[in-house]
């Protein structure tokens, strides 16, 4: 089922027709159209194809799934290839959600490969500036490419909160590796996505703002280059977090070498005190005459020997911070 809307003159006059009546509504210079397909076949666009004069290969993009985000032009047309993306808080993961547009002179058809992409929320923007209708498509393009700017600058947002999180963690007395590690990981993860997803944004964006595509009027430039502004703010957020993730794990491997040799120390430390007494009481254990052998001073010297060298080499240790 197509979401449909027909404005004229600035003014919404139909939603929800038939899209076999766009054509009815392309007859008017004063109208722009609105159409939207959620996972459709190329049959399905079939429709409209010819009606627009949509180029078949922009017609399979639409249609097949990972396309890259870009802008393509055509002779009757401009085809743009975003993605709109969500972040879990629960797990770091990120959810992204593919959308093709047609942009033509009077229409602006959405396709989206999932259920995912909130259209909704494009329509409620359009919906709160209704004094820009008049704009035509631009009005419709600033809308879908401020919302998903929007999510885009969202995400990376709360990555940024995700990561200071993890920052806190990692010098936590007693810190929890493993989860440490997975977070870390998933993490980065999700930042290459939204790496991938935002950094063309910037030429998409870019793109559309040139006078030759006239899709961009004089009214809706300051808009327009308002979106442009979130995109090169998310994006080079999105690098910065990029870095301090790799340094924070950096970082939490240095931790994890200096507690060991910590412990390490220690342990050597200790090792060296009991092979005191280990060496003494072995000395005297040996089965030939020698001073003190089987008498009670050789006793209270052997011990005495063994409390002496022990309590040396600890207060040794101790000045040296081995223990």
């Amino acid at each position: 089922m197509a979401h449909t809307r027909v404005y004229r003159n600035g003014v919404l006059e139909a939603e929800g027709f038939p899209v076999a009546a766009v054509s009815d509504h392309l007859a008017d210079p004063a109208a722009t159209v609105w159409l939207d397909f959620c996972a459709p076949t190329e049959a399905d666009l079939a429709a409209i194809s010819e009606e627009l004069g949509l180029h078949p290969l922009a017609v399979e993009d639409a249609v097949h799934e990972h396309q890259r985000a870009k802008l393509d032009r055509y002779d009757s047309h401009a085809f743009l290839t975003v993605y709109s993306a969500k972040l879990d808080d629960a797990t770091g993961t990120l959810v992204v959600s593919e959308l093709a547009a047609f942009i033509t002179g009077q229409a602006l058809v959405t396709v989206r490969k999932d259920e995912n992409f909130a259209i909704d929320a494009v329509v409620a923007r359009w919906d709160s500036a209704g004094e820009l209708a008049k704009n035509g498509v631009g009005f419709l393009l600033h809308g879908l490419l401020d919302y998903v700017v929007d999510g885009h600058f969202e995400v990376v947002q709360s990555l940024d909160e995700q990561i200071e999180h993890l920052e806190d963690l990692v010098f936590d007395e007693r810190p929890r590796y493993t989860d440490m590690q997975r977070r870390s990981f998933a993490l980065r993860k999700s930042l290459v996505q939204v790496r991938r997803v935002v950094l063309p944004m910037r030429e998409v964006v870019n793109a559309i703002m040139r006078r030759d595509l006239r899709v961009v009027d004089g009214e809706m430039q300051p808009y327009f280059q308002d979106v442009y502004d979130h995109v090169l703010r998310a994006s080079e957020w999105t690098e910065s977090l990029r870095d301090l993730v790799t340094t924070i794990r950096e970082t939490q491997l240095n931790i994890q070498g200096n507690r060991l040799n910590t412990i390490m120390k220690k342990v050597t430390s200790w090792a060296a005190i009991i092979a005191i007494p280990t060496a003494v009481t072995g000395f005297y254990g040996q089965n030939v005459p020698y001073p003190g052998f089987q008498t009670t001073a050789g006793f209270w010297t052997s011990t005495l020997v063994i409390l002496v060298l022990s309590a040396g080499l600890y207060v040794s240790f101790k000045k040296r911070d081995w223990l």
